[in-house]
């Protein structure tokens, strides 16, 4: 039994290993074909496995689109989500939240920008599991922006007219913008263009709940 254990964590830490190299190629592959033209032929190809290979770990198209939306999820955690928990609520947290997304995009994190405006795009018609797990994780990030914007309002840092879900739509708007015109304009100005946006939409919130800022189209 001694001997026996350490052969099957070394199996058990190999399979992971193997399960993590797949997922980092779908999810790549995933942000610029869509998740639908993941395969497992597709896989196997591009890693150079069997596809039995890569049908052990995952089972069905299905079980490897939602694994690998749960991966990208964990990608978005780390590089937009864990550098905002540092800063103190309401808008500091806000910028940070929005700057580590505008980012994660520019650095080009996944080839086809954003993994989960290309999933959103891709799924929004289309009901099942996976659907509904993409809408989910959007739905909870922009809670995640209204939660910040309301903590501000309540602590006096923006004007209290300001409409939590509304200024969350509009920060929203602006980021999926930008990654827009990046993927398919390769518009680079893109993100000074909704960093200023950003800029001016949260300093606008002290007045009157909105803004429009001049000599911009």
């Amino acid at each position: 039994m001694s001997n026996a254990a350490p052969t099957v964590l070394y199996h058990q830490a190999r399979a992971a290993r193997t399960r993590a190299d797949i997922l980092n190629v779908a999810m790549d592959l995933a942000s610029a074909e869509g998740l639908e033209g993941l395969s497992i032929g597709r896989l196997a190809t591009e890693l150079r496995m069997s596809k039995a290979g890569i049908f052990s770990h995952f089972g069905s198209k299905e079980q490897l689109q939602l694994a690998t939306v749960a991966a990208a999820k964990r990608i978005f955690l780390e590089h937009v989500v864990k550098p905002s928990l540092g800063s103190p609520r309401g808008l500091p947290r806000l910028r940070v939240m929005l700057e580590s997304w505008l980012g994660y995009v520019e650095r080009i994190v996944f080839r086809g920008g954003c993994f989960f405006a290309a999933a959103s795009a891709e799924f929004d018609s289309r009901p099942g599991r996976v659907r509904d797990e993409i809408a989910s994780l959007t739905q909870s990030w922009l809670i995640a922006l209204e939660k910040e914007i309301a903590f501000a309002r309540r602590t006096k840092q923006i004007n209290a007219s300001v409409v939590p879900a509304q200024l969350a739509f509009e920060l929203h708007a602006y980021v999926q913008e930008a990654n827009w015109a990046f993927k398919l304009l390769d518009d680079t100005s893109a993100f000074s263009r909704a960093r200023r946006a950003i800029a001016d939409r949260l300093p606008g919130s002290r007045g009157s709940g909105s803004s429009t800022p001049s000599g911009r189209m």
